[in-house]
């Protein structure tokens, strides 16, 4: 940016940030928070707590500290990994231990993020792929359910509803047919504020939270409760914890290539430690697991700009948003049918990210087709049919009762068994190619 390097100018473009995943950010509490049955009061906390942490987040990520941070221009937001395990801790263990979980995760994270890099090993595209593709799958029926008015809402499915839901589904759908650049990167945010402008017509939304929500508030620790400590979520957590960091590396990577900046082990490490203290804030906090944001990556790709300085603004501006209630009350307004039309097209692409992170993979390998078949069918299995699992021990049907954390083991060990073989087969086709070069030389 050079001389153009005005503060008006990195504002601007921090507030840019802020808005392209803005309706990402707010859409993880909005959903968990309604799964686990939060009063709008303790949604728009959630939210706001969010924010402030989201804002944290991007900070010790954009500065580039001797033990923490890549220095890179990255935005932290909530993963959406996380959204199925967290209702299923919450719903199981309770709500405290979710952020006993988080917690955990995030000091296990930090503890060992200097072998985090071997552990990554473990997660080749093959696995991610199949990982995210799940993710995405056991998201959409909570979308379509949410495009109905919500599950066991009184009006499910309802003619305002379809057409709000589908109304904002078309909506960001012409924007992206139409548009480019920012306003492309806002349609979800943009068919979200349109379709709550509808919906205020039909006499849906309620002013009354945001009327009642305060200016300020400083953020207290443990809000919903002291932390409590179960195994069971505990590994669980740390299995997602260990996707989120696989994701957030090929962000780092995709980023260090923008800026023809070479990453070394060291730099990626800092990293993993910024991602683990921002795992420790979101449970301390009582907000979410944390992860670097993609879609703010294609940003920073389209915009050419790529100094930390605009998401260091970015971030300053997201704590200042989760500083006031007023602000994450506004978002609680929005009718289930609306957050259903936008949250289709959000868990479609992240099952469509995953198609894309298998696009190196090898199908005409039937390992890898046996890798990809079967922890699909499991863990998509294990999300519509968890009753499959009834007959196990309740510790043990947590774990496997869930599709992502069933589908993720699957491929992995599946992942394991079936390439090592091959790994043999291959190191013996290549001694018997050296074979005959030794003898000619």
């Amino acid at each position: 940016m050079g001389k153009k390097n005005k503060p008006s100018k990195i504002f601007s473009l921090g507030l840019q940030h802020v808005l392209a995943m803005y309706a990402g950010a707010i859409l993880v509490p909005i959903i968990v928070g309604g799964a686990l049955g939060f009063s709008p009061e303790q949604q728009a906390f959630l939210i706001s707590i969010d924010l402030l942490t989201c804002g944290i987040a991007t900070l010790l990520q954009s500065v580039k500290h001797k033990y923490f941070g890549t220095g890179l221009p990255i935005i932290m937001g909530t993963s959406f990994v996380a959204v199925s395990p967290m209702i299923t801790i919450g719903s199981n263990y309770g709500i405290t231990a979710i952020y006993g979980a988080i917690i955990a995760t995030g000091l296990f994270i930090l503890l060992f993020s200097n072998v985090y890099g071997k552990l990554v090993k473990l997660f080749p595209p093959i696995v991610t792929g199949t990982v995210v593709i799940i993710i995405g799958l056991s998201l959409i029926p909570t979308g379509i359910k949410n495009m109905g008015g919500g599950a066991n809402s009184a009006d499910f499915g309802s003619a305002e509803n379809l057409l709000l839901s589908f109304g904002v589904l078309a909506f960001i759908l012409l924007m992206n047919r139409f548009f480019k650049g920012f306003l492309r990167s806002i349609s979800v945010l943009l068919g979200i504020i349109l379709g709550t402008i509808m919906a205020t017509f039909m006499g849906k939304v309620q002013l009354q939270p945001v009327m009642d929500a305060a200016w300020f508030h400083l953020p207290a620790p443990f809000h919903f409760g002291v932390p409590t400590f179960e195994i069971v979520p505990i590994l669980t957590m740390i299995l997602v914890g260990t996707v989120i960091l696989v994701e957030s590396t090929g962000a780092f990577l995709a980023l260090g290539k923008m800026k023809q900046q070479e990453l070394g082990e060291e730099d990626i490490t800092r990293g993993y430690r910024a991602e683990g203290m921002a795992f420790m804030l979101g449970g301390i906090f009582n907000a979410f697991p944390y992860s670097t944001f993609a879609q703010n990556v294609g940003l920073v790709q389209l915009s050419k700009v790529k100094t930390s300085k605009v998401t260091i603004a970015a971030g300053f501006i997201l704590i200042a948003l989760g500083l006031v209630p007023k602000i994450a009350a506004l978002a609680t307004l929005i009718p289930t049918a609306v957050f259903g039309g936008a949250t289709v097209v959000m868990f479609g692409m992240v099952v469509s990210s995953g198609i894309r992170m298998l696009n190196g993979v090898d199908f005409t390998n039937n390992s890898n087709q046996l890798i990809i078949a079967c922890s699909i069918s499991l863990g998509l299995g294990a999300t519509v049919v968890p009753e499959l699992f009834a007959v196990l021990p309740e510790t043990l049907r947590i774990v496997v009762g869930d599709g992502i954390i069933t589908g993720s083991l699957a491929a992995i060990l599946l992942n394991l068994f079936l390439t090592k073989r091959k790994a043999k087969q291959v190191k013996v086709i290549q001694d018997s190619s050296l074979k005959p070069n030794l003898k000619s030389s």
